[in-house]
C-alpha cells in the first residue's frame, strides 16, 4: 500500500491497522531545538479521544502517545528537544473487539471502502476496516502537535458548525464555548439542539453528516506557491484526505459563484500596521496560492457514518446478494471527532508551507509598503 505520507519539507507518514497491536508515525523535517514533550502532544489528542460522551464511539482507548525518537535533553536548558531527525510516535490499541466483525469477513459494507480495497489489493482487513479506519486519524492528531511547534506564531482553531440539516446561528459564535460541550460547537443554543438531534439519529441505529470550519490566524502573507503549489490546493488536498470527507472550501467557497465582482474581491486600505488592512475576507485568507496575512479560513463536509444498525443491500467478495448491518461501537457523527483531526491537518499544510516559503525567500519581514 503505497502513498502513507503527506507533506514536502515537513512530512509524517502513519502506519498501524484499526486492530493491530498499535499505530505511530514518523515525522520528518522538523528543525532541531524545539520543545517537545508527550504532554504537549497528549492535550490534543485528548480532545479526539473515543468515548468521551454519548455521542461518539463507545471503544474504550486512552490514546497515551510514546515519542520513541528524534529528541534528547538538552544540557543547557534541561528541556527535551528536537534533534532534527525521523521523530517516531506511537499509540497502542488496548480496545480492539474484531469478533464484532466476523459475520461481515466476506461482505461489503455499503459507504465503506472494503470492495475497492479487495478489488485493488486482492484482500482487506475487516476488522474495523484496517488501514481505512478513522483509527488512523490519531496519528495526524500527533503530528499536527508537532507541527504547530514549527509555527507558534499560528492559532488554530475548529468547531462544527452543521450536523445534518442543523446549522448554528453564526451571531452567535464563540470560541469559549467550543471547550464547553461535546460538540465543539461555538453556538451553545446549536450544541443543544444538536444533542437532541443526534440522540434520535444514534437511538434509530442511524448515523449524520457535519461540516466543520477551521480557522487559522497570525500566518504572514507570502505561504505557498503560484500554480501547481498553491496553498488553498494543499490544503484542500489535507482536508480530503481525511476519512469519510467528502467536500472542501475556502473561504467562501461554493457560494463565491453567487456573488457579483464587487462583492466578492477583498477591498484594501492602508493601514497603521506595516501592512494593507482587508475590508472583507470572502478569500478566506488565500489569494493566488498565497496567503494574504488574513486569518485562513476553510470547511469540510463529512459524509454519516456508514457502518450503522439498519440492514443495507450489497453483496459479498463471492459474488453474492446479501443484506447487511454493522455490529460493532461506532460514532452516529464522525464529525465530532473529526475537529481536531481538521486542525491537525491544517497545522501540517502551514508548517509545510512555512518551511518551503524559507527555503525559497528566508526569513524576510513584510516589505510593504515599496518605495517608490
Amino acid at each position: 500500500m503505497s502513498h502513507n505520507t503527506f507533506g514536502h519539507l515537513f512530512r509524517f507518514t502513519t502506519f498501524g491497522e484499526s486492530h493491530g497491536p498499535l499505530i505511530g508515525c514518523v515525522v520528518d523535517g522538523c528543525p532541531p531545538l524545539l520543545d517537545l514533550s508527550e504532554a504537549d502532544i497528549q492535550v490534543y489528542l485528548d480532545k479526539r479521544r473515543p468515548g468521551q460522551s454519548r455521542f461518539t464511539t463507545q471503544r474504550q482507548e486512552p490514546d497515551q502517545v510514546r515519542i520513541v525518537s528524534g529528541v534528547m535533553i538538552d544540557e543547557a536548558s534541561g528541556k527535551q528537544v528536537t534533534t532534527g531527525t525521523s521523530i517516531g510516535l506511537i499509540i497502542e490499541n488496548v480496545d480492539q473487539r474484531s469478533k464484532d466483525y466476523g459475520e461481515i469477513r466476506h461482505q461489503y459494507r455499503p459507504g465503506h471502502a472494503d470492495y475497492v480495497y479487495d478489488e485493488k489489493y486482492g484482500l482487506r482487513d475487516h476488522r474495523g476496516g484496517g488501514r481505512s479506519s478513522a483509527r488512523e486519524t490519531a496519528m495526524r492528531v500527533a503530528a499536527g502537535a508537532v507541527a504547530r511547534k514549527i509555527i507558534p506564531g499560528v492559532t488554530i482553531r475548529a468547531a462544527l458548525v452543521q450536523m445534518g440539516p442543523h446549522k448554528i446561528d453564526r451571531a452567535a459564535w464563540d470560541w469559549a464555548e467550543v471547550e464547553r460541550n461535546p460538540f465543539f460547537c461555538p453556538d451553545a443554543g446549536a450544541a443543544a439542539r444538536f444533542a437532541d438531534y443526534l440522540d434520535g439519529v444514534r437511538k434509530a441505529g442511524s448515523s449524520c453528516g457535519a461540516v466543520i470550519e477551521i480557522v487559522a490566524e497570525g500566518a504572514p502573507a507570502g505561504w505557498g506557491a503560484p500554480l501547481y503549489g498553491k496553498l488553498d490546493a494543499e490544503l484542500a488536498s489535507a482536508l480530503m484526505s481525511i476519512n469519510a470527507v467528502k467536500g472542501v472550501e475556502i473561504g467562501d467557497g461554493m457560494a463565491a459563484a453567487a456573488l457579483t465582482g464587487e462583492e466578492n474581491a477583498d477591498e484594501m486600505r492602508a493601514g497603521n500596521e506595516g501592512g494593507p488592512v482587508f475590508l472583507s475576507n470572502h478569500a478566506g485568507g488565500i489569494v493566488g496560492g498565497l496567503s494574504t496575512g488574513q486569518p485562513i479560513v476553510a470547511r469540510f463536509a463529512v459524509k454519516p457514518t456508514s457502518s450503522i444498525l439498519t440492514p443495507r443491500r450489497s453483496v459479498d467478495r463471492f459474488g453474492a446478494e446479501v443484506d447487511i448491518r454493522t455490529k460493532g461501537r461506532h460514532d452516529p457523527c464522525v464529525g465530532i471527532r473529526a475537529v481536531p483531526v481538521g486542525e491537525a491537518m491544517m497545522a501540517v499544510a502551514l508548517a509545510d508551507a512555512y518551511m518551503r516559503h524559507r527555503g525559497q525567500v528566508g526569513d524576510a519581514s513584510a516589505r510593504w509598503p515599496f518605495p517608490r
